[in-house]
């Protein structure tokens, strides 16, 4: 059963978020919140899998509860906001979430999101997140430029599979295209995560864009 807190702060939206996630059978809605402190709140006394973000909230905004909640590993956070390319995100994304998704997604594309960051698979909807990492490694969100030797650390095979994510490849897309396992690449990306010190997947994919891999 994949636990998730739903943080946003229309009620309308969120009612709409908890109906969509209790229509499937593996996700449990483990808590709502209203505004971004009480998300963090909430995600300290709840554990969930994951967090459901929106990024313009009250209190305290989505990016900065974002970064709260991955700081302290408190659970994974999915992204939700009206824009597809807006500087939220790439807070977002620099704060440590898994991905993101935009607010009209359908509902069995939201399911489906949840489950895939739930396996570890950060990027979420690949035709729209390889443009955003895209833009985010080129445009002006990007405040520095990655140091080619933070790479010096990776095996051969971590430098292509980070080259792969880069690409917004899921791990069976990567199986194929390196033809090993894919429980072997979910555990190359464990590490190369580690070995960068890197919170999430979509950062990784962030790193192989502005190293150019």
């Amino acid at each position: 059963m994949i636990r998730v807190l739903v943080a946003e702060d229309q009620s309308a939206v969120r009612a709409g978020l908890v109906l969509i996630l209790r229509s499937a059978p593996d996700i449990e809605v483990a808590g709502e919140a209203a505004d971004g402190e009480r998300a963090v709140e909430l995600a300290r006394e709840l554990r969930p899998d994951l967090v459901l973000m929106d990024v313009q909230m009250p209190r305290l905004d989505g990016v900065s509860a974002t970064r709260q909640i991955v700081a302290e590993r408190l659970a994974d956070v999915l992204v939700l906001t009206t824009f597809d390319l807006d500087e939220y995100v790439f807070g977002a994304l620099r704060a440590g979430a898994a991905g993101f998704l935009l607010k009209n997604t359908e509902a069995r594309d939201l399911l489906e999101a949840v489950r895939t960051v739930a396996r570890g698979e950060g990027i979420v909807a690949p035709a729209v997140t390889r443009r955003l990492i895209a833009e985010f490694a080129a445009g002006p969100a990007r405040r520095t430029k990655a140091d080619p030797a933070v790479l010096d650390g990776l095996t051969r095979r971590e430098r292509e599979v980070l080259s792969c994510v880069g690409q917004g490849l899921s791990n069976a897309e990567i199986a194929g295209r390196l033809e090993m396992a894919e429980g072997t690449v979910k555990t190359h990306v464990s590490r190369l995560l580690a070995k960068l010190e890197l919170r999430s997947r979509v950062q990784a994919a962030v790193l192989a864009q502005e190293l150019g891999i």
